[in-house]
């Protein structure tokens, strides 16, 4: 008897697991800011929703409701080449360009239009529910990302529309609500966060934020007075520079995000950078 309960006191033993091994730490969030290069004129009235470039012209969606519009402009000189009204009863939102179209969201109104990239024009509507925010289109992986305002970022087939898969957003394990407007750049996504001058990159294949942004101070004492947050991302192509501004702001600015690490005073803005248009 005392043999056989050695023998399950072994096999129990045996059995047992020993202590998992420790989890792969996650990679820290990087801490960047903004080098500011140049500045540019902005329409005032604008209430920028979504910001892309293309062909060296800058695509501008603005909302609320009775001023909603879609505009092309050059960037150098904020001169509103091309304009498009929208309807008053649509409070328009962040927009992206796919070949020779264009997809532009609406707030509350659940859907989406898709517009001719060359004449703006309407070419047809897509449902879809609840609130629309940012979009950019991620070429490489052929979808579109999406925001909503909650913690998560809603891939999109880049012709239907339709939903993919929605992906959790997370910073440092927590929730990150109020995803404003999106970039898609080179597999990432750079995105505003709305009430905060934070610009945040996330992995939208995990959700994860794996950089922060500091982006406060840009505009002047001077300049401050009615404007509202900061929201508006453009990447300029092939370089590694951005065109960011805010709604209602007098400026856009050309920034390239750069690492705190070692910071001791801000770079000053250099005449005769290389920016779009």
């Amino acid at each position: 008897m005392v043999a056989v309960w050695a023998a399950l006191v072994a096999l129990g033993t045996a059995v047992l697991p020993g202590p998992m091994p420790p989890g792969p730490v996650p990679a820290p969030v990087e801490q960047l800011r903004v080098q500011v290069l140049a500045s540019y004129p902005h329409d005032r009235a604008a209430y920028t929703q979504g910001l892309e470039i293309h062909d060296g012209m800058l695509y501008e969606s603005t909302g609320l409701y009775g001023q909603s519009d879609l505009r092309v402009v050059t960037p150098r000189t904020g001169t509103v080449r091309q304009r498009l009204a929208l309807p008053d009863t649509v409070f328009a939102e962040g927009m992206t360009i796919v070949g020779g179209r264009i997809w532009q969201l609406t707030y509350r109104e659940e859907f989406a239009f898709l517009r001719d990239r060359a004449t703006l024009a309407e070419v047809r509507r897509v449902g879809y529910a609840g609130e629309g925010w940012g979009l950019c289109h991620d070429p490489v992986r052929r979808r579109l990302v999406m925001s909503n305002g909650r913690p998560e970022l809603v891939l999109r087939d880049p012709t239907t529309f339709q939903v993919r898969s929605a992906v959790p957003v997370t910073l440092d394990g927590q929730p990150l609500p109020y995803i404003n407007e999106l970039e898609c750049v080179d597999g990432q996504v750079w995105a505003n966060v709305w009430l905060t001058d934070r610009i945040v990159r996330i992995d939208p294949d995990t959700g994860i934020v794996n950089a922060v942004v500091d982006a406060a101070g840009l505009l002047p004492e001077s300049e401050q007075g009615n404007v509202d947050v900061l929201n508006g991302i453009a990447a300029v192509p092939c370089t590694d520079t951005f065109l960011i501004t805010g709604k209602l702001w007098p400026q856009t600015f050309l920034v390239r995000f750069v690492s705190t690490v070692g910071d001791n005073i801000d770079a000053p803005a250099r005449a005769g950078a290389s920016g779009p248009g």
